[in-house]
């Protein structure tokens, strides 16, 4: 999904009227995107894919000729049970066969999505019956493969090939192969990038001047409008110049419209309330077609307001917008990243701080049940590594622990998880988990809670990324129990990271009062600024309080990754990097050096 591509400018980021969701950059879709996505049940990256299949050397069970095979996938739920999402029609007599039914599926980052696709020979008797009227169990099963779909669109072609397996005492008995290849259903990567500015805004404020901002929404077929990109707030300013704004023709096109340049656009001009109730300056109807000739003959169009009593009473106002520049632009997705050999690195930072209590004891937040039990600590690490440890090609990850005295008797603010001095990496989920309960047995827990250091390090790492030109970007997950004590440093470590390739997840365990710790998650529309004054380049951190989505229907996991891919594009967009840039993913990549 494209986004508006406007950075806060250091003030208010537009809510309530206007205001963030994801596959968008710098700053993802406007919160009345968001609201209008999420309360379809669509959250974070939701990219529709179609998913083809073809398969090689397949059992034949026939004797007078080939097997006729039909595929038939399934998504398989938390619980284990799997729901049918659609068959392929009967290839006749072959052993290799590409179906041309093609599955329609969402695919979203922040959750493992896993498939299960098995493979029937259809007997002939049935041939003349529809294949969703197939009793399965009266066809021949050839076999079975599963994978995640993110294996898939990891790979560089967005194809795996996976070998069947014969479930019913035929294990040794070759099965053949399938392969699944992923497209995205994108109508065209077509994107235009504008320089919009006013001048002469009517003054909506007493004492100062107006701090407008505008909100852009697309006319649907039924004639209602859909809000599709905002800009930044810009303070005390009635001629105001916004940052660009890059629209996708997915977000201001129309299939009502032949041509998707004259789809009817409304902008509408704001004057901010931090109470959320903006006051409208003006608004006017336009076409992307249009603001490119305003662009291009150096003219302003006259923003209107109408009477409350009689909308079809308009009044001209003195307000006008100008496009300072206009032009067309390739977008890339997150996906086209990805599958041409970009990587998400995974890093993880564990609070050890006295506060959590006596790991020994069942009350504590870092109590290891002998019955299996996850803490919240562990739940985080799972969630999150699961789902991001298939965009990684060598499932190396970095972790470290904070806030605890070590061997020595000091306290660090920044140790090797894993208790070894000069190495950091663990190999997968499991090792991560393996050097926390290790940890805990030999790191005495302490404090004070500081993020500066590990956020820090962190960096360091994804610098020295940048200087050998690795096509990674780097993901620190950090779980702790309390609020902070470096708030300052911390929001200097954030705001010089946030030039780098990477971003931060917090997880706030257990029951702190963790206001201070939401000023470091941008989510209230204002940068984070530094000790010296300087503006957060972009939003980079995302916070959840565990407590606040247990119960709910969204995971910790689905919360803290909604925002990731759309903090990646802005990096990619912000630097300029194509995917074309990008190398074929290896088999494994050499882990970094400590």
């Amino acid at each position: 999904m494209g986004g508006c591509f406007s950075d806060v400018r250091g003030g208010q980021q537009a809510v309530g009227s206007g205001g963030p969701a994801a596959g968008a950059a710098p700053q993802e879709l406007n919160d009345a995107v968001g609201y209008f996505l999420h309360s379809r049940g669509l959250r974070g990256l939701f990219t529709t894919l179609e998913l083809s299949f073809s398969a090689s050397k397949l059992r034949n069970l026939d004797v007078l000729s080939k097997s006729d095979p039909m595929v038939v996938l399934y998504s398989k739920k938390r619980d284990g049970m799997l729901e049918e999402l659609g068959r392929t029609e009967v290839i006749m007599n072959s052993l290799s066969p590409a179906w041309i039914t093609k599955f329609t599926i969402n695919y979203q980052f922040e959750i493992v999505q896993p498939l299960v696709i098995r493979v029937y020979d259809v007997d002939t008797k049935y041939h003349n019956i529809p294949v969703k009227m197939l009793n399965l169990n009266e066809q021949d099963y050839l076999g079975e493969a599963s994978c995640a779909l993110s294996e898939i669109v990891t790979k560089p072609s967005r194809s795996m090939t996976l070998n069947l397996q014969h479930q019913r005492g035929h294990s040794g008995q070759h099965s053949g192969t399938i392969t699944i290849h992923a497209e995205e259903t994108v109508a065209s990567r077509v994107a235009v990038e504008m320089i919009l500015r006013c001048s002469k805004l009517e003054n909506k404020d007493t004492f100062s001047k107006s701090d407008p901002f505008l909100r852009i929404s697309k006319i649907v077929e039924s004639g209602n409008s859909i809000p599709i990109c905002k800009t930044e707030v810009i303070n005390d300013n009635l001629n105001p110049v916004w940052k660009p704004v890059t629209l996708s023709v997915q977000q201001f096109g129309s299939k009502a419209c032949l041509s998707y340049s004259e789809n009817p656009l409304i902008i509408e001009c704001f004057d901010f309330n931090s109470s959320g109730k903006h006051d409208l300056i003006g608004k006017l109807q336009t076409s992307v077609s249009d603001l490119e000739k305003l662009g291009r003959e150096k003219n302003g169009a006259n923003f209107y307001v109408s009477s409350v009593a009689r909308p079809d009473n308009r009044k001209m106002l003195k307000g006008q917008l100008f496009v300072d520049k206009f032009i067309e632009k390739t977008q890339y997705s997150f996906l086209d990243y990805i599958s041409s050999g970009f990587e998400l690195n995974f890093m993880v930072a564990i609070d050890f701080t006295a506060s959590n209590g006596d790991p020994r004891l069942p009350a504590s937040l870092h109590f290891i049940d002998p019955s299996g039990r996850l803490n919240s600590y562990q739940q985080a690490i799972i969630g999150v590594g699961e789902v991001l440890q298939f965009y990684d090609s060598d499932r190396r990850f970095l972790s470290w622990g904070f806030g605890g005295r070590i061997a020595y008797g000091s306290v660090s603010h920044c140790f090797n998880l894993n208790g070894n001095s000069e190495e950091c990496e663990v190999s997968g989920v499991e090792g991560i988990m393996s050097a926390y309960a290790m940890a805990l047995h030999n790191v005495a827990l302490a404090g004070p809670t500081l993020f500066g250091p590990v956020i820090n390090k962190a960096a360091e790492i994804a610098s020295r990324s940048l200087s050998t030109r690795q096509n990674k970007y780097f993901i620190l997950l950090i779980i702790t129990d309390g609020v902070i004590t470096d708030l300052q440093e911390t929001k200097d470590a954030i705001v010089k990271a946030s030039d780098l390739p990477m971003s931060i997840l917090i997880v706030g365990v257990g029951g702190a009062d963790y206001k201070e710790m939401e000023i470091l998650d941008a989510d209230n529309g204002k940068r984070l600024e530094s000790s010296t004054g300087r503006i957060a380049t972009r939003d980079i951190v995302q916070f959840v309080p565990m407590r606040d989505v247990q119960g709910s229907q969204v995971s910790v996991v689905q919360a803290l990754l909604e925002e990731l891919p759309g903090q990646f594009l802005s990096y990619m967009q912000s630097r300029d990097i194509t995917p074309h840039l990008a190398h074929p993913r290896e088999a494994s990549a050499p882990p970094f050096p400590q």
